[in-house]
């Protein structure tokens, strides 16, 4: 019973951070193209990266809030709350991985007077990661190499 609570807890917050996003993203706000176009900036310096620069910094934002969406969706429902959380720490993943080894930084700029987040955006992302971490841990039972690995008969 209390896992279901903390399972719920922890998927609440990862929703609520997810959906309170996706205004920024499906708008076109100054903060997400701000975002974007940093990151679309630095890909474009990199040869393998630079073909794919221009789309990134278009759609990026779009692209990341449905997938953002559709983590949710799964979250909210409990039968995939599992495949949710598989998706949303993928997902912040890519954003943790962004803020750290790219010019977009901890703290970012939010505006065009440069005016910073204080590292408002990375430390809501940590949470939502140490959240999607969690929630895989809480129902690694219904992944299926460990079902299999946990059945009876199993070799």
């Amino acid at each position: 019973m209390k896992s279901q609570w903390i399972s719920w807890g922890m998927a609440g917050f990862a929703v609520f951070v997810f959906v309170q996003s996706l205004f920024f993203k499906f708008s076109g706000s100054q903060e997400t193209v701000i975002i974007f176009s940093t990151i679309s900036d630095w890909m474009a310096g990199i040869p393998l990266l630079s073909g794919l620069a221009g789309v990134f910094g278009e759609y990026g934002g779009v692209t990341v809030g449905i997938v953002e969406l559709i983590a949710s969706g799964l979250l909210l429902y409990v039968p995939t709350r599992l495949y949710g959380a598989i998706l949303g720490l993928g997902v912040i993943s890519g954003a943790i991985f962004f803020h750290l080894f790219t010019p977009l930084g901890v703290i970012r700029v939010v505006d065009a007077a440069g005016n910073t987040d204080g590292g408002a955006l990375f430390a809501m992302a940590c949470g939502v990661w140490i959240c999607c971490a969690g929630l895989i841990w809480l129902h690694r039972q219904q992944l299926p190499i460990v079902s299999s690995a946990l059945s009876p008969g199993a070799p």
